[in-house]
């Protein structure tokens, strides 16, 4: 199927019971059998069904189904948050002495995870996104995988995956990348040779800021070995359903992020639209990018759409149907940034990404609050920054909302 059927019909096992169009929202907390040796059967992993939704739930295996189907994968796992789909994507093959290569250009919910990894003996070494040589100085017998976003966030560097993940494999470890910002829709990360994806669904996939979720997807290709993931152990006898039966079994069942059918319900109502809305949000954020950038130049705005971005020819090259739909631009300084954010009257101030609606904030101060200034520079957070998510509204009305803001700015 191509996207716009795929995100309506793709994951459908059977036809539902009662014929309704949508899953079912199974609001159960636990799941009756027919009799013990049943139930039994299901928690020893050796019969299908279902028993309590933290560890499975019907409506969410609908979800997680069709964002198989969308990445291309082998099997996915959905989750609580965006946070605790990274947090069970890492710990499901790290331990104590480990160490983690990534770009240095994150999210600031990541850098902070990854801080608090440090506690659990785990490492992290951040090198600059698409510099090979600063990735191969990092990796040593002690990397276990290498991770970074498709598009940074608010870096908005754009990630050579194919390259990455080449350079992944040959040091025997896995490449696992944060697709949140691009969505299935513009890029799908496995089929360029990653080996794992992860989504903050919260965002695009969601739609509309109604539900929090994250979903990893595993490609089933990468071959694990005992000698370096022996955390994996018994598992590797399930062949390319190794990560994702430790996961299913130990990792994702035992800290308890599990996402609510409601969730799950809510997601798959917005994954029907996943691909107009990215289509909108693309062609918006580029007119508003360009529309900034010819009449308020001094501004410096930043879009992988745009020719003056250093990674204009990756993206385009990488990128299918658009070029993203988040832009930043500086202010010229922090109290500047305030005033702009303040006299946007159709912009709301919101620390999200991928709604209907244009979104705005000023990162320093809010997703990278916590981050080392150093930090902060690696990932392009500047204290003059906003970024702007651009929503699906009238492109007209976006950019007079921006001229009278920015007219405003000048004028104070």
């Amino acid at each position: 199927m191509k996207f716009h059927t795929a995100v309506l019909h793709a994951g459908k096992k059977e036809l539902e019971k009662f014929g309704a169009t949508l899953p079912p929202i199974y609001q159960s907390s636990a799941f009756e059998q027919e009799n013990a040796e049943n139930l039994a059967g299901i928690f020893e992993n050796k019969a299908p069904g279902y028993c309590y939704t933290r560890v499975a739930n019907p409506t969410v295996t609908a979800f997680e189904m069709r964002i198989t189907k969308l990445e291309n994968g082998m099997a996915s796992v959905a989750c609580a948050s965006g946070m605790a789909a990274i947090a069970n994507a890492f710990l499901n093959i790290l331990q104590s002495g480990d160490e983690i290569v990534t770009s240095a250009s994150l999210y600031g919910g990541t850098i902070d995870l990854f801080r608090d990894l440090e506690a659990f003996g785990i490492h992290t070494i951040f090198v600059e996104n698409n510099n090979w040589s600063a990735f191969k100085q990092a990796i040593n017998e002690h990397t276990k995988l290498i991770f970074a976003e498709t598009i940074g966030n608010p870096g908005l560097d754009v990630t050579d995956i194919k390259s990455l993940a080449e350079l992944a494999h040959s040091y025997a470890v896995p490449f696992i990348v944060d697709n949140t910002t691009a969505t299935s829709y513009l890029v799908r990360p496995l089929e360029l040779g990653a080996d794992i994806v992860i989504n903050s669904s919260s965002k695009y996939i969601n739609g509309n800021s109604s539900a929090i979720s994250g979903i990893l997807t595993d490609s089933g290709h990468f071959k694990w070995s005992r000698e370096k993931y022996p955390i994996l152990g018994e598992y590797l006898k399930y062949g390319p359903m190794a990560y994702i039966s430790r996961m299913r079994a130990t990792v994702f069942r035992n800290f308890g992020a599990c996402l609510s059918p409601q969730n799950a319900f809510l997601n798959l109502i917005g994954l029907e639209t996943l691909g107009l809305r990215m289509e909108r949000q693309c062609e918006n954020a580029l007119g508003l990018a360009l529309w900034i950038q010819e009449h308020y130049p001094e501004l410096s705005v930043n879009f992988p759409g745009l020719k003056s971005s250093p990674w204009h020819e990756i993206a385009g090259k990488q990128l299918k149907n658009g070029y993203g739909a988040i832009f930043t631009l500086r202010a010229g300084s922090r109290e500047k940034a305030f005033v702009l954010i303040n006299h946007l009257k159709i912009a709301l101030k919101v620390s999200n990404i991928g709604d209907t609606k244009t979104l705005v904030i000023h990162p320093a101060s809010t997703i990278s609050l916590h981050s080392t200034q150093k930090q902060k520079e690696d990932a392009g957070v500047y204290d003059d920054l906003i970024r702007v998510s651009v929503g699906i509204e009238d492109l007209e009305d976006l950019t007079e909302d921006f001229r009278q803001a920015i007219e405003s700015m000048k004028k104070e």
